[in-house]
């Protein structure tokens, strides 16, 4: 299973501890994650299931690709980073 955590910015709005989930796919693998924690997915995905401009994935040290499809390959033993950016002055 594929290891999945979470910056601590996103952990200070909603609960988003680190979780092991089964996927082959970013797709399959955030699905995973959001069956136990369905108010995750609108922090992350847009209304068309795409990444937020605000969100960065990465799997390992590789940053997704496929921000619309999600269909990035995910291995049992990857690990899955999702940041959202800091902004402002």
């Amino acid at each position: 299973m594929a290891r999945v955590s979470f910056t601590n910015n996103l952990q200070r709005h909603l609960s988003c501890p680190t979780v092991d989930v089964g996927g082959d796919t970013v797709r399959t693998v955030l699905d995973g994650v959001f069956a136990a924690n369905p108010k995750l997915r609108s922090y992350l995905l847009d209304d068309q299931g795409r990444l937020r401009k605000h969100v960065k994935v990465f799997v390992n040290d590789c940053v997704v690709a496929d921000t619309a499809g999600l269909s990035d390959r995910v291995g049992e033993a990857d690990e899955v980073f999702v940041f959202q950016a800091l902004s402002g002055g």
